[in-house]
């Protein structure tokens, strides 16, 4: 369905790969992975030809049918859901249309040419989905959680995380022959994530998906495109039997890489002792010997991110309660809430997407104000909040102008001590924010949390774009916080052995 031959992507300095080749055949379920900053939302752009690469050739099967997940697509505002999920079937109301308009030409001109035309396209209609259009709606409508906004309701009233599932919705029912999937999970609540991994399991195409979700991966996939030091392997596989294979490959490589180390560091220590003497001859053949190996990369290694949140110590018992709290824009978009948390507890809220759960963590700290109700930290509560959305003021500034901005006596050399620690090296600590992967400007935001004392964390789905080494070290520093911790997160695996009980919020 699609070869990528020799590509290759440099930005700046910064290497993405060199000739790396991929193909993704019929029928196959491919996961792509990296590192944050490995390449893959990039290697995603290339496929879809929103970027050009620096050198190599992309080649699609001839008229293949691709779906690309665009979260940022331009949509009509004023449609409705229904109308704008019945977009999938453009082509069969055109044929409706077509149809209707063979039948009126016919009428003036009795040519039986006509509807010999109007027939075939009937019977396309008659084989197709075109009279099970509204059923199809409705059951992906009900299975990605989308029936609860209200089928008529305009897309102009729905947050970004809604039209994102949204504009999925509508790609699953044009059933395209190959589709690019871009973290695909990450507006689903728990629920919904398994219709998804249901549905994609069952998909009679091929598609390549990139996220960070592993247990969603691992179920979907029956290959993985790995990128790791400007290179691309391809293992035959779910992710568990991947890494497992990959684990292999790398234990076989060092051992290549350090046979082959020693033999270069012999061999130049002979060129060295007798290039002069005697023996140049044979020095200046075994040099030849030496130019013409292929010498092994070395292993590369990437800073590993640790989080500490400085704690600001508090004398309470309760760290936060609610009152009858009304939360929402115009109108409230959840019964009354009575909600008591221990000081020390750490906590996980659980809902579907768009019930309301970053509206409530918004409303804790102040960003929208309450409809009704109250609700009370003690005094000399410090929160520390995390926002799901990447948005900067200027996205042009690198994380060091960024951080420097924030905390103005800090000095250079203490703001790259925390960027480091948060696995951003010296390097991307001096490129733009813009250009940074989700997963590195996550990584921004998280240090910037690390240089502010807090008593409270307010998590809202930090996992969204950071990779497997960044979540470990994210929960191993929330398990060790000693204050309170609040963390809405779709992905069950990332908060089960570090919160103390879940809260769902369901709408009544």
């Amino acid at each position: 369905m699609l070869t990528l031959t020799n590509i290759t992507q440099q930005f700046g300095e910064k290497i993405l790969y060199e000739g790396i080749d991929l193909q993704l055949n019929a029928g196959e379920h491919l996961g792509l992975i990296g590192q944050n900053g490995a390449g893959k939302s990039t290697l995603i752009k290339i496929i879809t030809g929103e970027i050009l690469p620096d050198d190599g050739r992309i080649l699609w099967q001839k008229n293949a049918r691709i779906g690309y997940l665009d979260q940022y697509v331009e949509v009509d505002e004023h449609l409705s859901i229904r109308a704008f999920l019945r977009l999938a079937f453009k082509d069969s109301y055109e044929k409706e249309e077509k149809i209707a308009a063979l039948y009126t030409e016919y009428g003036e001109t009795l040519d039986d040419r006509l509807l010999e035309k109007a027939g075939q396209l009937q019977t396309q209609l008659d084989q197709g989905d075109f009279y099970q259009i509204d059923t199809l709606v409705n059951e992906m409508s009900t299975g990605l959680g989308i029936d609860v906004l209200g089928m008529d309701t305009p897309l102009k009233n729905l947050s970004g995380g809604q039209r994102s599932k949204l504009i999925l919705a509508k790609l699953l029912l044009e059933k395209p022959d190959v589709l690019i999937l871009d973290e695909p999970t990450n507006h689903l609540d728990d629920e919904h994530i398994s219709w998804l991994t249901q549905f994609l399991q069952s998909f009679s195409g091929a598609f390549l998906v990139v996220s960070h979700d592993r247990a969603f991966l691992n179920q979907i996939t029956t290959h993985i495109a790995d990128i790791e030091f400007g290179r691309l392997i391809k293992y035959t596989g779910n992710l568990e039997q991947a890494l497992k294979q990959k684990e292999q490959n790398r234990e076989s490589y060092l051992r290549q890489y350090h046979a082959q180390q020693k033999h270069i560091e012999k061999t130049e220590s002979y060129i060295r002792k007798y290039k002069a003497g005697s023996r140049s001859t044979m020095a200046k053949s075994r040099q030849k010997q030496l130019d013409k190996i292929d010498r092994l990369t070395p292993p590369g290694s990437t800073a590993k991110p640790n989080f500490d949140f400085p704690y600001a110590p508090i004398v309470t018992t309760l760290a936060l309660e609610t009152t009858s709290l009304e939360i929402g824009y115009e109108r409230p978009l959840l019964p009354p809430i009575q909600l008591t948390i221990r000081y020390g507890e750490k906590v996980a809220i659980r809902g579907f997407n768009g019930i309301g759960k970053s509206t409530l963590l918004k409303t804790l700290i102040g960003e929208i104000e309450k409809l009704d109700g109250d609700f009370h930290f003690p005094e000399n509560t410090k929160i520390n909040y995390f926002s799901q959305d990447l948005v900067w003021s200027n996205p042009f500034e690198t994380p060091l102008q960024y951080l420097s901005d924030l905390y103005p006596k800090a000095t250079i050399k203490e703001l790259r001590k925390h960027l480091s620690r948060a696995g951003l090296p010296n390097q991307l600590a001096q490129e733009p924010l813009s250009t940074l992967s989700g997963g590195e400007q996550t990584k921004v935001k998280l240090c910037q949390m690390t240089m502010q004392k807090g008593n409270f964390l307010i998590l809202d789905e930090p996992t969204n774009h950071i990779d497997q080494e960044t979540k470990v070290s994210l929960q191993n520093s929330l398990a060790s916080f000693a204050g309170t911790v609040i963390i809405v997160s779709h992905e069950q695996e990332f908060y089960q052995d570090i919160v103390d009980r879940v809260i769902e919020i369901q709408a009544d």
